[in-house]
């Protein structure tokens, strides 16, 4: 896919990771960008090819408007997500039910209502910003590394079943980004604009899958190996019992 002339919609635009794909979505020469965010107020491009969209993922409702309203989209970049912090043994049922809401059910409502626009567009791409935790779980992270393995795989699904229409769906994994959301996380973080640079680099080489930095890599190499070994080595690098 080549960047110039397309039009994108970013979710959880106002912030972070999606407000770096934003800026690069712009810089390379985007169309439109559809900049969605639960209080689109608190969107503030300088640039007239920046729409503003309400969007609240866990509201099918208004999931349906944003997709009746950017009908032109071509790439889609589902970004926006929550980390609660919750134990998965001790923690909140409700805030569990909130990560999985989000990054799952919320993501895949996001896929399945732009799934038309994008065919109707010559197919167009999907990026899900994923996790290196999609692979692992660490302490504190129980509810967000479950959630995250369950949108990778769906990630996974969607890509075979939306190839017939021609859509490239791409996941993207990384570390730690030094956004709001890993304020709490003392240990090394990555430029969130490295995260959306790697990720339309990857959608011009038509990859399905990125991997941001070292900390994703290292963990993805692990998987082959026993994991016993990879937790007592977590264990070391976070400093944790």
């Amino acid at each position: 896919m080549n960047i110039t002339d397309q039009v994108a919609l970013v979710t959880g635009a106002n912030r972070g990771i999606g407000r770096q794909f934003v800026l690069e979505l712009l810089d390379r020469g985007a169309a439109k960008v559809y900049a969605t965010a639960r209080r689109p107020e608190t969107i503030d491009f300088d640039d007239s090819r920046v729409v503003p969209l309400r969007l609240d993922l866990l509201d099918h409702e208004s999931v349906v408007e944003a997709a009746a309203a950017a009908t032109d989209v071509t790439l889609l970049v589902n970004n926006a997500g929550i980390s609660t912090g919750a134990p998965l043994v001790i923690g909140e049922l409700s805030e569990l039910h909130r990560e999985l809401d989000t990054h799952f059910w919320g993501t895949l409502d996001m896929i399945r209502e732009f799934a038309p626009t994008l065919a109707a567009q010559s197919g167009g791409a999907i990026v899900n910003v994923l996790s290196a935790l999609s692979w692992f779980a660490a302490p504190g992270s129980g509810g967000y590394a479950a959630a995250k393995a369950a949108e990778w795989n769906m990630t996974n699904g969607v890509r075979l079943e939306l190839a017939a229409q021609g859509t490239l769906v791409q996941g993207v994994h990384l570390g730690a980004a030094d956004t709001d959301i890993m304020a709490g996380y003392d240990g090394p973080k990555i430029d969130p604009r490295d995260v959306a640079r790697s990720s339309l680099d990857g959608l011009t080489a038509g990859k399905i899958e990125v991997i941001v930095d070292d900390w994703a890599a290292m963990v993805k190499a692990s998987l082959a190996g026993d994991p016993a070994v990879f937790y007592e080595q977590m264990t070391q690098i976070l400093g944790t019992d």
